[in-house]
C-alpha cells in the first residue's frame, strides 16, 4: 500500500518553497488558506487535504507525482512520471466531493434561467420597438449592461456552481473561492459548507432580479418620471450593484463559523 512520509513531505515541500522565494505566509494565500496548515504540512504533523495538490504542485512548478514522492524525478523516467502524473490528476479530479444536483434541481434552474434570459430579450426588444422613448432615457446603456452582466452571472449560479465545497473549505480558514473564470473573495469571510448554500441562493435571486426585474423596472420608473430619475439613478444602480455583495457579506458571517472543529458533523444537515 502506498503511503506518503508526512516527514520527507513537509521537508521536500520547504525546500521547494524556499527555492521559490516564498514564505509560508505567500504560499498560504496562493492556496487561500492559513499560513498555519503550511506550518503543519513542513513540520510533518499534517498533509494537504487531496483537493490541494494539484493547485500546490502547479504552485510549485513540479508534478504532482513528485510531490506525492517528497522528491524530484529522475529526467531518464520523465515518460513514466507523465504517464503516471495524469493517473494521479484523473484519480484526484474523480476524489473531490462536490455531488452534482439532482435531476429535480437541474431542470428548476434551467426553467428559471430559461424564463430569466426570455424576460431579458423581451426588454430588448422593447426597447427596440420603442427606440424613439429609448434614446431619451439618461442611464439606458448601464442599465442595460447590468442586465447582462446579471445573464452571465445567472447563467452561473443557475447552471454551473456547485452545490457543495470541498471538504477543505470546512477545514481551513479560507477567503476566496474559485471555479473556472468565477472568483469570489469577502475579506474577513470564511468559506464553508454552512454558509455556502446561503452564499448561492443570494447569488442567484440577485442575478435573476438583474437580469429581469431592474432593468425592466428602471428603464419604466426612469421614462415615467424622468426628474426624480435623474437625481436618484446613479444610486439605485448602485444599490443594485452592491445587491449582491452585501447581502452574501451578511449571510457568509451569519451562517460561517471560524470554528472549523466537528464540521463534519453539521455538513449532514446541509
Amino acid at each position: 500500500m502506498f503511503e506518503i512520509s508526512k516527514k520527507q513531505f513537509g521537508l521536500f515541500l520547504s525546500a521547494l518553497r524556499k527555492e521559490k522565494g516564498y514564505t509560508q505566509k505567500d504560499l498560504a494565500i496562493k492556496l487561500y488558506i492559513s499560513d498555519k496548515a503550511v506550518s503543519k504540512w513542513e513540520r510533518g504533523l499534517s498533509l494537504p487535504d487531496i483537493s490541494l495538490l494539484i493547485p500546490l504542485a502547479d504552485i510549485l512548478d513540479i508534478s504532482v507525482t513528485e510531490l506525492l514522492e517528497g522528491k524530484r524525478m529522475e529526467k531518464t523516467s520523465e515518460m513514466n512520471a507523465a504517464q503516471a502524473e495524469s493517473l494521479v490528476r484523473k484519480a484526484l479530479s474523480f476524489s473531490e466531493k462536490t455531488p452534482a444536483k439532482t435531476p429535480e434541481q437541474k431542470r428548476k434552474h434551467l426553467l428559471i434561467f430559461i424564463l430569466c434570459t426570455a424576460a431579458a430579450a423581451f426588454e430588448w426588444l422593447a426597447c427596440f420597438l420603442f427606440r424613439d422613448i429609448y434614446k431619451a432615457l439618461l442611464f439606458k446603456e448601464s442599465i442595460l449592461t447590468m442586465q447582462a452582466l446579471g445573464l452571465i452571472f445567472s447563467a452561473y449560479f443557475l447552471l454551473r456552481a456547485k452545490e457543495r465545497l470541498p471538504d477543505y473549505y470546512d477545514e481551513n480558514k479560507i477567503s476566496g473561492y474559485h471555479d473556472g473564470l468565477f472568483e469570489i473573495n469577502l475579506p474577513g469571510i470564511y468559506f464553508n459548507n454552512r454558509n455556502w448554500p446561503h452564499i448561492l441562493r443570494i447569488g442567484r435571486i440577485w442575478s435573476v432580479l438583474e437580469a429581469a426585474v431592474f432593468p425592466l423596472a428602471g428603464l419604466l420608473f426612469e421614462w415615467l418620471f424622468p426628474k426624480i430619475w435623474m437625481a436618484v439613478g446613479f444610486f439605485a444602480i448602485l444599490a443594485a450593484c452592491l445587491g449582491m455583495f452585501l447581502p452574501m457579506y451578511a449571510a457568509a458571517r451569519k451562517y460561517g463559523s471560524t470554528d472549523t472543529t466537528d464540521m463534519s458533523s453539521k455538513n449532514g444537515k446541509i
